[in-house]
């Protein structure tokens, strides 16, 4: 899928061997899930549990299926695995994903280079900046 290649473009770093190498590193078969709908693969998800969080990479779906709720109604089903851990990721600078990550709850922690950081408390925690 192709999905991410404008956005990196647009931020000067769409490199095609650094993208598979990076993929290559982060794949885990038990971390990874694929997103159907349809019939169709749509998309591919990671969630990693860590000691005091959750992480979601790698989330990506064919821009078809963007803006349809798939995304959504994806994020909320990982989210209510475990209501009460907080949850993080991480959102390419500019990418409207953030505002789709901010009307889920989720809150800015702090940026990378070219990455801005956001966590989602678990149910019943404060929010950070609170």
């Amino acid at each position: 899928m192709g999905v991410m290649h404008a956005h990196l473009e647009r931020v000067g770093r769409f490199d095609p061997a650094r993208r598979r190498a990076r993929m290559r590193a982060a794949f885990d078969p038990a971390a990874f899930r694929l997103i159907e709908s349809g019939g169709h693969v749509r998309g591919c998800v990671a969630v990693v549990d860590h000691a005091d969080h959750r992480e979601i990479h790698s989330f990506y779906l064919e821009p078809e299926a963007q803006g349809r709720g798939l995304g959504r109604a994806v994020l909320d089903a990982i989210l209510a695995e475990h209501p009460g851990r907080a949850t993080r990721l991480e959102v390419l600078k500019g990418s409207s994903a953030a505002r789709f990550y901010e009307r889920a709850g989720f809150h800015l922690t702090g940026e990378a280079e070219f990455d801005l950081l956001y966590e989602r408390p678990g149910l019943g925690a404060t929010p950070p900046g609170s």
